[in-house]
């Protein structure tokens, strides 16, 4: 090889290193975006159910621990109060996606309360807890004499332009 081929293959060798590295920035640009195709923007999207789940944990903590305190006798009023506090959460859950093409159902399941409370009320001798109770899906406890609403039962139903899911939600007041 002659020596002007060989000055002449170093020149377009240290071209090409030039631009790689004139391009490097902008490949690390471009890796930090974090784009593909197949991800969505919005993780609500994709998840629905996990929407409605935070939308309704933060209605029973507080629907659950503003109906906390009454007289144990009382715990019907308890378990109404709740229900009447999470009428407005449910309402504006169901409203809200609509538009967008989202639509959710929630309902009480007073069978799920039930199998909630059989499983999960803490009892036993060393306990200084009462009965415990399922009531229209509602879970309440006796404690000191007081009601004390534990947990809310759901079945939600989601419908979006992908199909339908369907869950039943038990959630913990507090939670």
């Amino acid at each position: 090889m002659t020596r002007s081929r060989r000055e002449r293959a170093q020149l377009v060798l240290a071209a090409a290193a030039v631009v790689a590295v004139a391009l490097a920035p902008a490949v690390v640009a471009y890796l930090q975006l974090g784009y593909h195709a197949d991800v969505r923007a919005s993780g609500e999207y994709d998840a629905p159910l996990g929407n409605a789940e935070r939308v309704l944990e933060r209605a029973v903590h507080a629907a659950g621990t503003n109906a906390t305190g009454v007289p144990w006798e009382e715990r019907t009023g308890a378990v109404e109060r709740t229900r009447s506090e999470l009428a407005g959460p449910v309402e504006r859950l169901e409203a809200s996606r609509v538009e967008a093409g989202t639509a959710y159902a929630v309902a009480y399941n007073a069978t799920a309360a039930d199998r909630w409370a059989e499983a999960n009320c803490p009892r036993g001798p060393g306990r200084q807890f009462g009965d415990c109770r399922a009531v229209d899906g509602v879970v309440v406890q006796e404690r000191a004499g007081e009601t004390t609403v534990l947990a809310v039962a759901f079945d939600v139903r989601v419908t979006t332009d992908r199909g339908r899911r369907e869950a039943t939600l038990v959630v913990r007041v507090g939670r």
